[in-house]
């Protein structure tokens, strides 16, 4: 099990304490300083199961500025989605578990570290 964080992050604290307290054997991820390739942002997707746009933190500055929410959300667009995820991580919603069983989850909340711990 790894978990991508910022240890600035409120919810990236909550999760690893979560963590801490079940016992969870986990790697730390400092995604911020160990930037994701755009390999590794398309296998985490494929475990999450969701698109680039669904993991972006488009309210973030760099969103912003690079007019994210003018880009298009189809597969045309998809790897411009991803290569903006790696050439500017702090866009990348945190914390992201993957778990034991091949999954991922975006773990915001209590409930979702606690699924990632059963997978």
């Amino acid at each position: 099990m790894e978990i991508w964080i910022n240890p600035a992050c409120s919810k990236c604290r909550s999760a690893i304490s979560l963590l801490d307290a079940e016992g969870a054997d986990y790697v730390v991820r400092r995604y911020l300083e160990d930037v994701p390739s755009p390999d590794e942002i398309r296998e985490v997707l494929e475990r999450l199961g969701l698109e680039p746009w669904d993991i972006t933190r488009t309210q973030e500055a760099t969103a912003k500025e690079l007019g994210l929410d003018e880009w298009p959300r189809d597969d045309g667009s998809r790897e411009r989605w991803i290569t903006a995820l790696s050439e500017h991580p702090r866009l990348i919603q945190r914390p992201i578990i993957t778990a034991e069983d091949g999954t991922a989850v975006v773990a915001r909340t209590d409930e979702a570290v606690r699924d990632a711990l059963s997978r």
